[in-house]
């Protein structure tokens, strides 16, 4: 195995080597659900809380005209405005909470996934949770710019009172979410990494971004080039549940409201467990890429 060879050519191997291993996977699927779960409940419970100081029919949610895009997304502009408040009291404490959460868990999670897939790597969750909290902020950055350039597509397009511009708004989402996701596996594979040389090298969290940030370029260009895969596989995941999911609709007079359920509970479960194994296999040709790195150097 050379370095010549590209990071795409090897994930294959890589697939199947994480393929005969469910137990890892299962451990990267229990973490993020003992996290998600409990979070999902919280934002339920808060979301019922809301709709009962305001109630749906006091918006105009339950007249939305469906067979009309545009008027449609006026009503929803219309109905957020008095939604606004309600949500930003509870996200200005609910997203300092789950981001705490899930650092401490994520650091907890990844440090235990890492350490059974390479026995050169400790235990070292403080540690790990260190890097996951740089991460996070990292982020929480990008997903901010994201929005702000979204608001801002959406103010000048879907206004209250008169016809939206729906196609211009939908074409500035697109864009931007893909120089966003693009920016994002640009800026994001040093922190991605980090927590691997650290436990491999045996080195700080912050030695270990420094290093990330000094490895050499036949390395870099292999971590920049899984991060961009894994992000269209991502997508792709995203893609194939909504197929799953809309696959049944023209049958769903048929099937019944709780087989349309199952169906999508299903589709969530797929996208879900399947994000989770790709997060292993990334995890899984880092590790091999410095194995490949350090032999070579």
């Amino acid at each position: 195995m050379g370095v010549q060879a590209r990071g795409t050519q090897l994930l294959v191997g890589y697939m199947g080597w994480v393929l005969r291993r469910p137990g890892i996977v299962a451990l990267e699927v229990l973490w993020r659900w003992v996290f998600g779960i409990p979070l999902l409940l919280v934002c339920a419970d808060q979301v019922q809380r809301i709709l009962q100081a305001v109630t749906a029919d006091s918006t105009g949610l339950t007249s939305i005209d469906a067979d009309n895009p545009w008027t449609a997304a006026g009503q929803l502009a219309s109905a957020w405005t008095q939604y606004q408040p309600h949500v930003h009291v509870v996200l200005s404490w609910l997203i300092p909470v789950a981001a705490l959460g899930w650092i401490v868990a994520s650091g907890v999670g990844r440090s235990l996934v890492l350490a059974q897939m390479e026995t050169q790597m400790r235990f070292r969750p403080a540690a790990t949770t260190a890097l996951q909290a740089v991460y996070t902020a990292l982020l929480g950055l990008v997903l901010w710019g994201w929005f702000q350039s979204v608001s801002w597509a959406a103010a000048g397009n879907i206004t209250a009172g008169s016809e939206s511009d729906l196609v211009s708004y939908a074409a500035w989402v697109i864009f931007l979410s893909l120089g966003f996701f693009v920016l994002w596996a640009l800026v994001s594979w040093p922190l991605a990494v980090a927590p691997v040389l650290m436990l491999l090298e045996d080195c700080s969290p912050w030695e270990a971004i420094r290093r990330s940030f000094k490895v050499e370029r036949v390395f870099r260009t292999k971590l920049i080039e899984i991060n961009l895969v894994m992000g269209i596989v991502t997508l792709a995941l995203m893609v194939l549940a909504m197929v799953f999911s809309a696959a049944p609709l023209p049958f769903s007079d048929q099937l019944g409201p709780q087989a349309m359920h199952v169906v999508w509970g299903g589709a969530t479960l797929f996208y879900l467990v399947a994000s989770d194994y790709f997060q292993v296999m990334r995890l899984k040709s880092f590790i091999e890429f410095w194995w490949i790195f350090r032999d070579s150097a």
